[in-house]
């Protein structure tokens, strides 16, 4: 998807735990939702 809006050398982290202790934690849990860091170089 990235790479379709024109983004290249995409680099992704390590997934984060960004839903510890806020509420809806537990359903979050369930589906194994993490948030993801990413950089990335938009083409000209």
């Amino acid at each position: 998807m990235l790479q379709q809006a024109g983004f290249e050398d995409i680099e992704i982290g390590e997934p984060v735990d960004t839903f510890g202790d806020a509420v809806g934690e537990d359903k979050a849990r369930a589906f194994e939702v993490f948030g993801y860091a990413f950089l990335a170089r938009r083409r000209n």
